[in-house]
C-alpha cells in the first residue's frame, strides 16, 4: 500500500524541476553498476544520473513513482510498502542508491537493515542527506524530515548497522555517504 502522506507530497512538486546538481554530479561519480536500486527514487530527476546496466526504481509514493517511470521507462519499478520489508531477493543488487531518503524513514533500522539483505556481500550503499550542524535551531515543525544527521550521527549509524564506510563529506550543505556491506 503506497502512502497517500507521499502522494500529497509530491503532487505539490513541479514535474519538470532539475535535480540538486551536486547530487547528480556525485552519482555519476560513482562506479558503475550491475544492478542499482534507487530506493526512494522520487521521481526520478536523479535516477537517470546512477550508472547501472540495469536499474530499479522503488517508491512509496505511486505519484513520484509513475513520473520515475515516464522519465526512465526502461528502468525496472517496484511500488513500496513504508515501513515494510522490500520486495526484492536477498543480494539482489550491487548499488543502492539512497538520495535524500534517509531523513524521511520512520523506522531507519528496518530500512538498512533491508538495504543491507538485498545487496550482495560486496555491495555498495550511497546516501545523501542535508547535513546539520551538531547544535541546530528547532526544525520547521511542517517540515517533512524526521530525522536530522550530522556527520557523526550518520557514521555512527551506518557502522552500528553493520557497513563500511568507505567515504562521508559534508559539502553544499549535505552529506554524502558511500559505505559497502
Amino acid at each position: 500500500m503506497p502512502s497517500r502522506y507521499d502522494d500529497e507530497l509530491w503532487e505539490l512538486v513541479p514535474h519538470e524541476r532539475r535535480p540538486p546538481a551536486e547530487i547528480a554530479q556525485w552519482l555519476q561519480s560513482l562506479a558503475p553498476a550491475r544492478h542499482a536500486l534507487d530506493l526512494g527514487c522520487g521521481d526520478g530527476a536523479l535516477s537517470a544520473a546512477i550508472r547501472a546496466t540495469r536499474l530499479t526504481l522503488a517508491d512509496v509514493s505511486r505519484v513520484a513513482l509513475e513520473r520515475a517511470r515516464a522519465r526512465l521507462p526502461e528502468a525496472d519499478a517496484a511500488e513500496l510498502a513504508p515501513d515494510a520489508p522490500l520486495p526484492f531477493a536477498d543480494g539482489s543488487f550491487d548499488l543502492v542508491v539512497c538520495t535524500e531518503v534517509l531523513e524521511h524513514v520512520r523506522d531507519v533500522q528496518l530500512l538498512l537493515s533491508e538495504v543491507r539483505r538485498v545487496l550482495e556481500p560486496s555491495g555498495r550503499l550511497a546516501v545523501t542527506t542535508p547535513a546539520h550542524a551538531p547544535l541546530m535551531r528547532v526544525p520547521d515543525p511542517l517540515s517533512p524530515h524526521l530525522r536530522f544527521f550530522t556527520r557523526h550521527s550518520l557514521a555512527v549509524l551506518l557502522s552500528q548497522m553493520g557497513f563500511e564506510v568507505r567515504s562521508l563529506r559534508r559539502r553544499a550543505g549535505g552529506l554524502f555517504a558511500l559505505v559497502s556491506r
